[in-house]
């Protein structure tokens, strides 16, 4: 039986690299189902090409030498693209994943009219899953929400079915870290991501892993890290304007920042944390440090970010003197500021600096405080007015 679907092309790309012992058994499985079907093979050394000359109407791509699940499973997307395929399905040719799923895949893709990024949810707890994979995919679906915001219940299963032509243009990553770059960055795009359930057999008689602990999981670790960075400094700032762009600020402020589910006291410490850390001397590093604090502690982003956005270029210069004064005052010295180059010298410089430091950091606690609690207050009044009005 081959299954189709009308409104879309679809193919499955089956990535494959010395998997001689469930290769035959998952191209067979698959082509049960979808006869559009490409394996490209990855440098294998063992029997995979011998056994792929079985095939002579599967799509055969060859690498020459290994180069990494991302880069077999990159040429497999840029040839299926080529061939005018709209979604591509990806499975392991490990036979760890049951190809009578396939059809799991094709029926969620026909309730969604907008593209989608479909990932198999395997049950992780059932007897025979490693240790260590199930703890390694609860550290990447971590990761994954706090980058996206989407949580997932199983980020790492390679069972995916890929809306082609909205996938990323360009990846950096050609390793097994490739499957977590390409979710991560096309959900920036916004591009919806979920799970379907699928099952999963750990077979150690047949399966070959070709994950390497330490080295794959430092590029892991190496590839959240700039991600983070990406979603602190460039994907946050971002969403935050488009959501304002979208609406009236007046919209914005009702939706978003008094109508959410936060407490008064969350929103009043937002605010708060997010005007010191505006205050503070840490140009350049105000928006990653304020929305990782209201990420780490839950509170609201968009009153953090706004928050920080007191030190707007019109405002530095209304900060740097305020905090000058109020350090002066705190530290005085005979050595009042001049302009004056040849009056100037290093100890001037340190006893300046060192004023505007301490009191940059007074006039942030201040500042935070004064209009932490009037925001307070009058979302305590908005608050019992809303409950009047109900009444």
């Amino acid at each position: 039986m081959t299954l189709s679907n009308t409104a879309h092309r679809i193919c499955v790309l089956i990535p494959t690299y010395n998997n001689a012992k469930t290769l035959r058994r998952v191209v067979d499985g698959v082509l049960q189902y979808i006869s559009d079907v490409y394996v490209i093979n990855d440098g294998s050394t063992d029997e995979t090409r011998h056994i792929l000359s079985e095939y002579p109407n599967v799509h055969v791509l060859h690498q020459e030498r290994n180069q990494g699940k991302g880069k077999a499973l990159l040429r497999g997307f840029q040839q299926a693209l080529a061939d005018g395929y709209d979604y591509a399905i990806t499975i392991d040719s490990d036979g760890q994943h049951y190809p009578d799923d396939i059809p799991v895949f094709l029926a969620e893709l026909k309730a969604h009219d907008e593209p989608v990024l479909l990932i198999g949810n395997r049950d992780m707890g059932q007897d025979g899953i490693p240790r260590k994979s199930s703890f390694g995919n609860r550290f990447s679906n971590f990761w994954f929400w706090f980058e996206t915001g989407i949580k997932l219940d199983d980020t790492q299963s390679g069972y995916r079915m890929y809306p082609l032509k909205h996938l990323p243009k360009h990846l950096f990553t050609n390793k097994f870290e490739f499957e977590i770059e390409i979710i991560v960055r096309t959900a920036w795009k916004g591009v919806l991501v979920k799970n379907v359930p699928v099952k999963v057999l750990y077979d150690p008689q047949e399966r070959v892993s070709h994950f390497r602990p330490f080295r794959d999981f430092t590029r892991i670790s190496i590839l959240n890290t700039v991600l983070v960075i990406i979603t602190l400094l460039y994907i946050k700032p971002r969403n935050f304007f488009r959501k304002l762009k979208k609406k009236s600020f007046k919209q914005f402020l009702k939706e978003d920042i008094l109508q959410t589910q936060d407490s008064p006291e969350v929103k009043a410490l937002s605010l708060a944390m997010g005007i010191f850390i505006g205050i503070i001397p840490a140009w350049g590093f105000q928006t990653f440090l304020c929305l990782s604090i209201a990420v780490a502690l839950r509170w609201n982003k968009a009153l953090a970010f706004l928050g920080s956005n007191i030190s707007i270029p019109p405002m530095i210069p209304v900060i740097v003197f305020l905090a000058l004064q109020i350090g002066g005052f705190i530290l005085p010295t005979d050595k009042p500021m001049t302009f004056d180059f040849d009056k100037v010298d290093i100890e001037m410089i340190k006893i300046h600096l060192y004023q505007y430091v301490v009191g940059s950091f007074l006039l942030a606690i201040f500042t935070a405080v004064l209009v932490g609690l009037l925001f307070y207050v009058i979302l305590k009044y908005y608050a019992r007015k809303s409950i009047k009005n109900v009444q």
